[in-house]
């Protein structure tokens, strides 16, 4: 991406080579892969550069949006600092603070970071368990069937992942600690790496 530049101002972006006007001269597109910076410059066109410091993830942070300056001879891409998402649940509001209610009269919850993460958290256990649901039913159908020891030891793992996970997440104070959760680091050795993340895992699927 590139930016035109005239009077120490922003002008134009340029996000695909095309011919441009400057001034009172009509350049080629052919110019953005036949000059050097050096000769862009010289005629107000420079290449934007992206200082993403303040620019985080986008699931746990809200991002300001992007904005351009021309600064020291170099046109800049960046961000305001970035403000964490809400962590807990509260209670939806109008403009005027009153409470938001359904149509049944019940209040609307605006849901925080930790609800969303145990949500996820519950669906991926649901769909561990929905293959193997069919052996309790037919248990419970069955008079003299009885579920496989296996299967019977695997539930009972992904229910306590499940709610270690919650447990996890609920004790959460910050959206740093939350999102570190999720962070997986090498645990062993260069030659014999092992990803590992604070947060709890599932067992394999049976």
């Amino acid at each position: 991406m590139y930016a035109i530049v005239e009077e120490n101002q922003i002008t134009q972006y340029i996000n695909n080579p095309k011919s441009v006007v400057i001034g009172d001269v009509i350049y080629p597109a052919k110019i953005f892969q036949l000059w050097s910076q050096s000769q862009l410059n010289e005629i107000g066109i420079y290449e934007v550069i992206t200082d993403a410091t303040n620019k985080k993830n986008e699931e746990y942070y809200n991002n300001t949006n992007e904005e351009y300056n021309y600064t020291d001879g170099q046109v800049i891409k960046s961000w305001q600092t970035a403000t964490p998402k809400r962590l807990e649940d509260e209670d939806a509001k109008d403009r005027n603070g009153e409470n938001v209610l359904d149509e049944d009269g019940n209040q609307v919850i605006n849901y925080g970071l930790k609800t969303e993460k145990k949500r996820i958290v519950k669906q991926q256990a649901s769909g561990l368990l929905a293959p193997t649901d069919w052996y309790v039913v037919k248990s419970t159908e069955v008079a003299d069937y009885d579920v496989p020891a296996n299967i019977l030891s695997f539930r009972a793992d992904v229910r306590e992942k499940s709610n270690e996970m919650e447990t996890q997440i609920d004790a959460c104070t910050t959206v740093d600690e939350l999102k570190t959760l999720y962070e997986y680091v090498n645990t062993g050795t260069d030659e014999n790496p092992v990803y590992e993340r604070p947060l709890a895992e599932f067992p394999k699927e049976i």
